[in-house]
C-alpha cells in the first residue's frame, strides 16, 4: 500500500525510503533523508525530523527541537516536551539529548540546521530567581503567526516563571493588536 500511496503522490514524498513506516500529513513533503548507522533512516521534512527504524517511525516537530549539533558522523538533538502554559506562552521542559551517527548524512544536518534555527524569529534569556529563562518566539509549521516558548533553566522557581511568561504573553498579543489597527 505504501508504495502505490508513493508512487501516486511522488512529488510528496519523493527519496522516501521504502522501509519507512510513518505517515506524512496531506501537507508534508520530504526535504532530506540520511541512512542510519546500523539501520533506519532520518527523514527531514517540512514538518519536522523523523526517526525511523525500519519498524517504528516518530516526527520531531521542528518547533519542538531546542538544540541540534552536528559533529563527527553524529546528529545530537535536544528534543523538548510540552509541559504546560502560562497564559498564551507554552512551558517547555528538555529531554536528554539523542544521538544519531549517521552513515550517509545527505543534506539532513543543513536541513536540521536551516528549520530548527529558522523557525526562531526572536530569544531572549531572563534572569529569574533560581535561575533563569529562555523565552522564544517560535513560528510552527502549518500556523500562521508565532508562539511564544518559554524553557526554564533547571531550578528556576516556577510561580514567577509562569506570571513573567503569562506577562510577555499578553505583551506580545497586545503589540500585534496595535500593528493590525
Amino acid at each position: 500500500m505504501a508504495s502505490l500511496v508513493r508512487r501516486l503522490f511522488g512529488k510528496l514524498t519523493h527519496g522516501l525510503p521504502d522501509s519507512f513506516t510513518g505517515e506524512l500529513s496531506p501537507e508534508e513533503n520530504v526535504v532530506a533523508v540520511g541512512d542510519l548507522r546500523g539501520g533506519g533512516h532520518l527523514v527531514a521534512t517540512t514538518r519536522g525530523l523523523w526517526i525511523s527504524d525500519g519498524t517504528d517511525a516518530r516526527r520531531l516537530d521542528w518547533h519542538l527541537i531546542s538544540k541540534a549539533a552536528w559533529d563527527d558522523g553524529s546528529l545530537t538533538v535536544v528534543e523538548a516536551r510540552e509541559s504546560g502554559t502560562a497564559g498564551a506562552a507554552v512551558l517547555l521542559e528538555d529531554q536528554a539529548p539523542q544521538r544519531f551517527r549517521l552513515s550517509t548524512p545527505r543534506k539532513v544536518p543543513q536541513v536540521v540546521h536551516q528549520r530548527v534555527t529558522g523557525s526562531i524569529k526572536s530569544s531572549h534569556h531572563r534572569d529569574l530567581p533560581g535561575g533563569g529563562a529562555w523565552f522564544v518566539q517560535r513560528s510552527v509549521p502549518g500556523q500562521d503567526g508565532v508562539v511564544l516558548q518559554v524553557r526554564p533553566d533547571p531550578g528556576t522557581d516556577e510561580g514567577p516563571l509562569r506570571s513573567l511568561a503569562a506577562e510577555v504573553a499578553e505583551a506580545m498579543r497586545l503589540a500585534r493588536e496595535r500593528a493590525q489597527q
